[in-house]
């Protein structure tokens, strides 16, 4: 009998030690800080790591295998020497692609704005119920955007109640006097980032988001003219989006991930598909025309 129980709660511990949401690959650079003593960089990296990869984020349980795959790098500009610590987050995640080895970029942005204070050997801490530390902040807002969006490449609006989340965190963090939280710190910022993604105005981009992946990437194994033409037939519908709020965050967020992806799914199309697909994105996304051009070669 004991042996059962010992058994049944070595699966438990298994189960729990296992079903966390993230696989997140954390960096802690610091080229510009001088000096040879750098070991509380070494420790804010684990401990950075420790928090991400050791909490659970989402609602649903996670296999080893489901987690996903992130990258947080942190770019160390400034350092008192002490505890308080300035620099450049640089997040990416992505999501497997069904029946293939391919991954497909999902984000891929840098945050210019983090500041934070950090003790060697601390302890980093996070609720839902309040603003603690700027630190610990960054790191669930976008531990809750990644979710969200990995969810709704999945599950149409799947990503809902994470961006909902990410909302909670920006509200909490009013509080606090740290820049990338409030809409007048610019137009590129967390803030505008958890707006875009809970505003219906870009409800159409998440629902394209959501058609992309299943639809067209998942499909490819099967038939790739079949699932190009299924990206093809959504296409147009980039540059309603794009005319509804020309600048906004969340467009531009999506392009930087996909714009290289984009181009390479129709370099190999029919040349009909590949100049309408051209002439659409051009004006979807201008910032990116030159790359889309190439299409026409």
């Amino acid at each position: 009998m004991k042996k059962i129980i010992l058994y049944m709660l070595i699966m438990v511990l298994g189960f729990s030690a296992s079903a966390q949401d993230l696989n997140a690959r954390v960096q802690v650079l610091s080229p510009k800080i001088s000096g040879t003593n750098k070991r509380i960089f070494q420790t804010l990296e684990t401990a950075m790591k420790d928090f991400l990869n050791g909490r659970k984020w989402s609602a649903d349980p996670i296999l080893p295998q489901e987690r996903i795959d992130c990258n947080f790098v942190l770019n160390i500009t400034n350092w008192d020497g002490s505890s308080n610590f300035s620099g450049e987050l640089q997040v990416q995640s992505s999501r497997p692609v069904f029946n293939s080895t391919y991954t497909s970029t999902l984000i891929n942005l840098n945050d210019k704005d983090v500041d934070f204070i950090y003790n060697e050997g601390q302890t980093i801490d996070y609720t839902d119920q309040n603003f603690q530390s700027n630190l610990s902040s960054i790191m669930a807002f976008y531990a809750y955007i990644i979710i969200g969006l990995d969810y709704d490449s999945f599950s149409l609006d799947g990503g809902s109640p994470y961006y909902a989340a990410a909302q909670t965190v920006i509200n909490n963090a009013q509080t606090g006097s740290y820049r990338g939280w409030k809409a007048f710190d610019g137009n590129i910022n967390r803030y505008w980032l958890s707006e875009n993604l809970n505003n219906k105005v870009y409800e159409p981009l998440r629902s394209f988001i959501y058609d992309y992946h299943r639809n067209g990437l998942d499909m490819m194994s099967d038939n790739v003219a079949k699932a190009r033409k299924e990206i093809s037939s959504i296409l147009p519908s980039l540059q309603q989006i794009n005319r509804q709020r020309v600048g906004s965050m969340l467009p531009l967020i999506f392009y930087t991930a996909k714009s290289d992806e984009l181009v390479s799914l129709y370099s190999n199309a029919e040349p009909q598909e590949r100049l309408q697909a051209m002439n659409i994105l051009v004006q979807a996304d201008p910032a990116n025309g030159n790359k889309y051009q190439t299409l026409q070669k």
